[in-house]
């Protein structure tokens, strides 16, 4: 197959961006590693509310290799781990595929309240998301995140480098680096379905 134009833009399009200085240099350890660990050896259960309810465990990170004197947000997401609804079945104490996903709930994202914020600031002790809610209510216009309710969610964890420069959204791909903890995946629920969690 000829390799044409296109065919190099898509290879280009693939191609991982070199990430500014400012946030390729940063790392993050989750906290309560074991808590989540132990978790999520018995299948996480995040409950989610109409209103609105906290994580538990609470996401918290602590952050390293930030420019001290540079400004960053931070700010989560949660992607569906899959493309199925799950249910729970109390005989055999496990989930069960019940089927397709729900459609996709709007993809919001949740900013630390600090940001924007020096590194010095965030490096100096833990970062805890414990402001954040999850809800199942699709009009929620609280700025929750919204999940469908027994399916699963992978929380994402995001630094962005605040760019002073004019155009700084010509470098948007690269002021920011994104951190995956698969331990703290999840099955959003509206009440625990596993007794043990």
């Amino acid at each position: 197959e000829p390799a044409g134009p296109a065919a190099s833009c898509a290879a280009a399009a693939k191609a991982p961006v070199k990430k500014n200085a400012k946030v390729a240099s940063v790392s993050v350890q989750l906290e309560m590693k074991a808590l989540w660990d132990e978790f999520n050896q018995l299948g996480t259960e995040m409950i989610v509310t109409k209103a609105g309810r906290r994580m538990f465990p609470t996401f918290q990170v602590k952050l390293f290799g930030m420019d001290p004197m540079a400004d960053y947000m931070l700010l989560m997401d949660f992607v569906p781990v899959d493309d199925k609804r799950y249910r729970y079945a109390f005989h055999s104490s496990s989930w069960l595929v019940a089927g397709k996903a729900d459609p996709a709930t709007p993809g919001r994202v949740h900013y630390h309240p600090d940001s924007p914020a020096k590194g010095a600031q965030w490096m100096k002790q833990i970062v805890s998301f414990d402001k954040l809610k999850l809800t199942n209510n699709l009009l929620d216009d609280n700025g929750h995140i919204i999940l469908n309710s027994m399916h699963r969610y992978q929380p994402r964890f995001h630094v962005v480098y605040v760019d002073p420069r004019k155009d700084s959204e010509k470098y948007a791909e690269e002021n920011f680096k994104t951190f995956v903890f698969e331990e703290t995946r999840f099955t959003a629920v509206t009440a625990y379905q596993n007794h043990r969690v």
